[in-house]
C-alpha cells in the first residue's frame, strides 16, 4: 500500500503531456478553394499551464495520502508483533503447563504408590488406594490435555512467526520479563496518528477540490501554412473555460463534508485512546500485583505439601490432608503460569496502544 501511495506521489508531480495539433482550413472545396492550392495548414502545440496551485495541490494531497499509508504500515508492524508476542507467550505458558502437569503426575503417582504401602501394611482402607489410582489416572489425563494444548499452541506460533520449520520449544523466556511500561503520550498512539493523517488528508483534498473550480489554461503556439501566399506565420493563444455553469461546489461540499467526518473521527481516537491507556496500565499493574501474590501462593503451597508429605510418611496426617495440599500447590503453579500470561497480555496491549513493540521501544 505504502509503495503504491509513493508512486502515486511521484505520478501527481509529472506536468501533463502537451498537444500536438495539425489543421488544415480551406482546401479540397468548390471555386477558388477547389484542392489544395489556397490551403491554410497549421501546426500548433497546446500546453495546460496548471495555474491557481494546481499542482502543488494535486501533490500536496497525494503527499498526505502516502504519509497516511506510511503510519498505517507502521500500525501493521506492531499489531504484526503483539502478534507475535501473543503467539509466543501462550506457546511459552502451554509449554509450562506440560512442564507442571508432568510433575504433578509424578507426584501424584509417588503419593499414590505411599498410600498403597499403608494399605499392604493395614494402616489405611482400601478405599484409600483406589483413590490414589484414580487421582493418577485423571492426572495423566491432564497431562494428555496439556501436550495437545502444547503442541497447538506450537502450531499457532508457527504460522504467527512464518516458520517454515515447525517450531516446538522456547528458548527465551517471554513470561518471565518485566514490562517495559515507559511514558508515552496519548498522541502516540498508532490509531490516533493515522487520524490525524487521514484529517490532513481530507483537508488537502478540499484545497484540490478549490483549485479544480478555477478556470484550466492552455496555451498554445503554432506555425501556419498559406499556401495560396506561399507564405507562413506564427500562431499563438490562450484558451479556457467560461465557469458559467460548473463551479465544482457539489465536489467541494463532499470534500469538505469528508474533513469534518475525519475530524470527528479524530477527536474519537483521541479520546478512546486516552481511557484505552489508562485502562491497559492499570491491568498491567494489577497483572504485576497478581504475578507477586501468585508467587508467594506457590512458595507457600510448596512448603506446605512439603510439610504435608512428612507428615503423611509418619503416619501423623491422612491421605486426604496430603491430596489437599498437593491440590493447592498444583493450582498455585498454574495460577502462577496464568498470571504471567496475563501480565504479558497487559503489556501487549498497552505497547500496541504505544506504538511500540511489546517489552521493546517505541517505533
Amino acid at each position: 500500500m505504502l509503495d503504491a501511495a509513493e508512486a502515486r506521489v511521484r505520478q501527481a508531480r509529472v506536468r501533463p503531456n502537451p498537444t500536438l495539433g495539425l489543421e488544415a482550413e480551406n482546401a479540397f472545396g468548390s471555386g477558388s478553394f477547389n484542392g489544395y492550392g489556397n490551403a491554410e495548414t497549421t501546426l500548433s502545440l497546446s500546453q495546460n499551464l496548471e495555474l491557481w496551485g494546481r499542482r502543488g495541490a494535486r501533490v500536496g494531497a497525494a503527499r498526505a495520502e502516502a504519509d497516511t499509508a506510511s503510519l498505517r504500515q507502521d500500525q501493521a508492524r506492531v499489531e504484526a508483533a503483539a502478534r507475535l508476542a501473543l503467539a509466543y507467550s501462550e506457546a511459552e505458558a502451554a509449554q509450562r503447563r506440560y512442564d507442571l502437569a508432568h510433575e504433578a503426575l509424578a507426584v501424584t503417582i509417588a503419593d499414590t504408590r505411599a498410600a498403597l504401602i499403608l494399605v499392604a501394611e493395614g494402616r489405611e482402607p482400601m478405599l484409600r488406594g483406589i483413590q490414589g489410582e484414580s487421582e493418577a489416572a485423571a492426572a495423566r489425563a491432564s497431562l494428555d490435555e496439556a501436550e495437545a494444548e502444547r503442541d497447538a499452541a506450537f502450531a499457532r506460533l508457527t504460522a504467527v512467526a512464518l516458520s517454515t520449520t515447525p517450531l516446538t520449544s522456547i528458548e527465551v523466556s517471554l513470561i518471565d520479563r518485566i514490562p517495559a511500561n515507559p511514558a508515552n503520550p496519548t498522541s502516540a498512539a498508532p490509531q490516533v496518528r493515522v487520524a490525524e493523517a487521514e484529517r490532513a488528508a481530507a483537508e488537502s483534498r478540499i484545497t484540490v477540490e478549490r483549485v479544480r473550480a478555477e478556470p484550466d489554461v492552455t496555451a498554445s503556439i503554432g506555425v501556419r501554412r498559406y499556401e495560396g501566399e506561399d507564405a507562413t506565420a506564427l500562431t499563438f493563444g490562450l484558451s479556457l473555460p467560461l465557469p458559467l455553469f460548473d463551479r465544482n461546489r457539489g465536489n467541494i461540499e463532499a470534500a469538505q463534508a469528508d474533513f469534518r467526518a475525519a475530524d470527528a473521527r479524530l477527536t474519537g481516537a483521541r479520546q478512546d485512546a486516552e481511557a484505552a491507556r489508562n485502562a491497559a496500565q492499570a491491568r498491567l499493574r494489577a497483572s504485576t500485583s497478581r504475578v507477586s501474590a501468585a508467587d508467594a501462593g506457590v512458595t507457600a503451597g510448596e512448603e506446605a505439601y512439603r510439610l504435608s508429605r512428612i507428615g503423611f510418611d509418619a503416619g501423623r496426617i491422612s491421605q486426604l490432608e496430603l491430596r489437599s495440599s498437593r491440590s493447592a500447590l498444583i493450582s498455585a503453579r498454574n495460577a502462577a503460569v496464568d498470571a504471567r500470561l496475563a501480565r504479558v497480555r497487559a503489556e501487549i496491549d498497552l505497547a500496541r496502544l504505544q506504538g511500540r513493540a511489546p517489552f521493546g521501544t517505541p517505533q
